[in-house]
């Protein structure tokens, strides 16, 4: 068997894609994720700016 938070975070992310149509903006399925983690109370970040990497 795998890593325990691995496979809770895989399942988290298809339960969310489960519910969508494809073709949705991006922050949609972030939303879904954001929910499916929160129900699973597995600790994350949103996404945050860390400005232009490139040179």
């Amino acid at each position: 068997m795998g890593d325990p938070l691995t496979e809770q975070i895989i399942a988290a992310a298809i339960e969310a894609h489960r519910h969508m149509d494809p073709g949705l903006l991006e922050s949609i399925y972030e939303e879904a994720l954001a929910v499916e983690f929160q129900l699973r109370e597995i600790p994350f970040e949103r996404l945050c700016d860390l400005g232009a990497l490139c040179g």
